[in-house]
């Protein structure tokens, strides 16, 4: 029984299959464009795989990872590589805490020392060796240190591959050492494909759900499983009527996601208020707010967010919302009173802000 069959993975989403067991890549063409010129040429020893999160970095490195290792040739390398018993692959991410039975909340350089066992044995054929990293963003300072040591001084037929969300967090010394391989957020086409091939089922408004979703196939299971698009609707339905919100409509929305079990919906509620507000200030400031997300968003928009003076304004709220929202829950509070006094705010700010 491998590792995978026995803890919970830290880098796979709950409720979707790991990025490794993917078939395949969807989208992402420069990438794959950029990848396979190094193949046929010189191969950088270390790769930074960089773009929000959820937009298939770890399914490429999976996938880039197999072609380094010589798929191609090697018809049961892939079985392998599922199992994580491929021994010219390393997998460094987040460990198990024994003693507190549950993930650590950092990469720790225990789990980057692990790699010397890997490092000082050389590959039995003589090719490449690949390690791949997920995520970056998650080290602590020892091990940030422990990988850019290794990248300062690369094993021989090593190739790197870590994954970063944000790379700015990271040490300067490590993305300089890397190459830059940046993601975009998909395209509703390839976002419906990689979300049919997580064995998901795909919603009839698929190019809403790649406007909420920011094209990330995370969000988007997410927003899959718990009604996101639903929930959307509801949202827009209640800034309709600002600023004479349909109070009841409003109590009515806030203790949907308020009860025991609805955590991953009331914080799915609060990550689409932070949307709205955003798309908000965008309209106001004259700049595209992206695809509808639902029926006539735009024209709802357009009212109550007429101009520059409107578009700092909801930018102004959406930052205080976020922080009110953290500290609140933070403290216990009901959920269904946070989100009601932010739908009070909105409407407050709405009656100052709209035009007729």
């Amino acid at each position: 029984m491998t590792e995978a069959d026995t803890l919970p993975e830290p880098d796979r989403r709950e409720g979707a299959p790991h990025p490794r067991m993917a078939p395949r890549v969807f989208g992402h063409e420069r990438a794959r464009a950029e990848t396979g010129a190094a193949l046929e040429g010189a191969m950088p020893h270390a790769w930074l795989l960089t773009g929000p999160e959820g937009v298939g970095k770890a399914t490429f490195a999976w996938a880039f990872a197999r072609r380094l290792l010589g798929e191609e040739s090697d018809p049961d390398l892939a079985g392998r590589v599922r199992a994580l018993s491929e021994p010219r692959l390393a997998l460094v991410r987040r460990g198990w805490d024994d003693k507190a039975k549950r993930l650590k909340t950092r990469i720790t350089v225990d789990e980057v020392r692990k790699l010397r066992g890997f490092l000082s044995m050389s590959a039995a054929d003589g090719g490449r060796r690949v390690i791949i990293l997920d995520a970056a963003d998650e080290m602590n300072a020892n091990a940030a240190n422990a990988i850019l040591k290794l990248l300062e001084e690369p094993p021989r037929d090593v190739v790197f591959l870590v994954i970063c969300h944000n790379p700015s967090g990271l040490l300067p010394t490590i993305r300089s050492r890397c190459r830059t391989l940046r993601f975009d957020p998909l395209a509703a086409e390839h976002l419906g494909a990689a979300i049919e091939g997580a064995g998901l089922i795909i919603p009839d408004r698929i190019e809403a759900l790649a406007a909420l979703s920011a094209g990330s196939v995370g969000r988007a299971a997410g927003l899959i499983e718990h009604d996101g698009l639903g929930l959307y609707d509801r949202l827009l339905g209640l800034l309709a009527t600002c600023p004479q919100l349909d109070r009841a409509a409003a109590l009515d929305l806030a203790g949907s996601v308020a009860g025991r079990g609805a955590e991953a919906r009331r914080d799915l509620l609060l990550g689409l208020i932070d949307t709205a507000l955003a798309r908000l200030a965008r309209t106001g400031a004259g700049a595209p707010a992206g695809p509808p997300s639902a029926p006539a968003e735009a024209e709802t928009f357009a009212r109550l967010a007429p101009g520059p003076d409107a578009a700092r304004a909801w930018a102004t709220l959406a930052q205080e919302s976020s922080e009110r929202a953290a500290h609140a829950l933070g403290v216990n509070l009901d959920p269904a009173g946070v989100i009601l006094d932010i739908l009070l705010r909105i409407n407050e700010t709405a009656g100052r802000l709209s035009r007729p």
